[in-house]
């Protein structure tokens, strides 16, 4: 398959909520590879396809060690369908937002239901960076980016690098 560019912020794809797919078919796939090959191909552990530029509901992700081998996850149409009272704190980053972490408060615990790469229904019950990436990703997909859980001063300071480092790149 393809790797494909990653959209930088503040493009307005990553602030537009993705739209649910029908079923996960042939193009789906192909999407979820393209995808696969764009986040290892820029060092990532997730991905959510408004980060490549388009609007299906679909992520994936890797958080496999790196001395270990490649693990992927591929979701369409996820959801959260629990989360636990208890939180927990890690440093995020992000592929459309490179060179920028910040520490992000998020449920410690977190139930998904989605459809994986065969169109069969799925939970999954995460904790750890798991329970972190694949909130992130959900977050990509409605629109938010990690930097919407901080305060405006940081928000308004990263965002206005990334204006700058774009318009350089243009």
């Amino acid at each position: 398959m393809t790797a494909r560019p990653i959209v930088l912020a503040p493009d307005p794809v990553l602030k537009t909520k993705a739209k649910p797919v029908p079923q996960v078919d042939d193009r789906v796939r192909a999407l979820m590879q393209d995808m696969l090959d764009s986040m290892y191909e820029h060092q990532g552990v997730g991905l959510a396809a408004n980060q490549i530029g388009v609007l299906d509901r679909v992520l994936v992700m890797d958080v496999a060690p790196k001395d270990t081998p490649p693990q992927p996850m591929k979701m369409a149409n996820p959801e959260i369908v629990a989360k636990s009272d208890e939180t927990a704190v890690n440093q995020e980053g992000c592929l459309s937002i490179p060179d920028h972490y910040a520490d992000v408060e998020r449920p410690a615990r977190v139930t998904v239901r989605y459809l994986d790469e065969n169109n069969e229904q799925k939970t999954l019950e995460a904790d750890g960076w798991l329970a972190v990436c694949v909130q992130h990703e959900i977050d990509h997909l409605d629109g938010v980016l990690f930097v919407d859980h901080l305060s405006a001063l940081k928000r308004n300071m990263i965002l206005r690098k990334m204006t700058k480092l774009k318009r350089n790149q243009d």
